[in-house]
């Protein structure tokens, strides 16, 4: 069996995708606050999350949010209601509004990162 690769098929896998991104980002952060016991491991952890590259990092983190919140309310009114007759048009409408909510969430956190 072949599978069409349209924008349901896409919206699917990159929900899943993400989805295991939060998940693994949330184990991740409760490992890391569990393991602060003593000022110095406290004190290397903050130099590292506030590195640059980590700041960058949680640019990707603000997209997977975004977008997986923004595709389940999607599926929401797919599921409950009569998108499933327009569920491309809310795909990409919500991407839309997505992508330009994550252009001006990611302005502040690059300008942290580079220092300004």
């Amino acid at each position: 069996m072949h599978y069409k690769w349209k924008t349901g098929m896409w919206a699917w896998v990159i929900h899943r995708v993400t989805g295991l991104a939060l998940t693994f980002y949330l184990c991740l952060h409760i490992w890391v606050v569990s393991t602060l016991s003593s000022e110095a491991t406290f004190n290397t952890t903050m130099k590292f999350l506030t590195s640059p590259m980590f700041k960058l990092a949680e640019i990707g983190l603000l997209a997977c949010i975004i977008y997986h919140s923004f595709n389940g309310i999607r599926i929401l009114i797919v599921d409950f209601g009569k998108g499933a007759y327009y569920h491309e048009k809310l795909f990409w409408g919500l991407t839309t509004v997505g992508v330009l909510l994550w252009l001006a969430g990611s302005y502040p956190l690059i300008m942290h990162a580079v220092g300004h």
